[in-house]
């Protein structure tokens, strides 16, 4: 993988300031107060399937320690958790969650990531002359407020190096979240089936 990308993945994020999902007071008619809440992360198992199985960090508040590999300084700290997740074999993935004030906010952001995540690869190429970078769109997920797919292959003919990524944006109301997945290799060996399923499970779990 790309060294940011590689780092974001390989290095364990040390949770602080964990949020436990506590017992919500139920209001007069018996429902829950969604805005005392947080929304749920995916768990390791419903990340694609390796060969190797997937081990996670605790969910963190805040963003990771290497930010966003294709949208640097996008996503706020503010109302941001993440969950970083990896195998034994060099695989590995991040989620990102943001709860906004205001839905439109919500919308803003979705938008703002899915700009940087399809101008991706005309930036890295930009940034550094030697990497070779190709940037797809794969359609949109009709999940809640809707999910969105990307991939992203990059080589760097003078290392002989060569990664593959999956990236996604969903939304549910005023909380968007972001999820990544990457490896060494190209893109006919990238899950892409298996990681729409894991971006529709994100984006469905997040206030079930």
């Amino acid at each position: 993988m790309t060294s940011r990308f590689r780092s974001t993945l390989a290095v364990s994020t040390v949770a602080v300031g964990l949020v436990a999902l506590a017992a919500v007071p139920s209001n007069a008619d018996g429902t829950t107060a969604r805005a005392a809440q947080q929304p749920a992360f995916l768990a390791p198992s419903q990340m694609p399937r390796s060969s190797t199985p997937w081990t996670a960090d605790p969910v963190a508040q805040g963003l990771p320690e290497y930010g966003l590999f294709c949208a640097p300084g996008v996503v706020p700290a503010q109302g941001t958790r993440h969950r970083t997740f990896r195998t034994e074999l060099d695989t590995g993935g991040l989620q990102v969650t943001t709860v906004t004030e205001t839905e439109a906010q919500a919308v803003r952001l979705a938008g703002a990531l899915r700009r940087a995540l399809a101008g991706c690869a005309e930036r890295l190429e930009q940034e550094d002359p030697g990497t070779e970078a190709v940037g797809r769109y794969h359609g949109e997920i009709a999940v809640e407020e809707g999910a969105h797919v990307y991939s992203l292959d990059t080589a760097n003919p003078e290392v002989g190096s060569t990664d593959v990524h999956l990236f996604s944006v969903g939304r549910d109301g005023r909380t968007v979240t972001y999820v990544e997945w990457g490896q060494m290799g190209d893109f006919e060996q990238a899950p892409l089936k298996a990681f729409r399923k894991t971006t529709a499970t994100a984006v469905n779990k997040l206030w079930r």
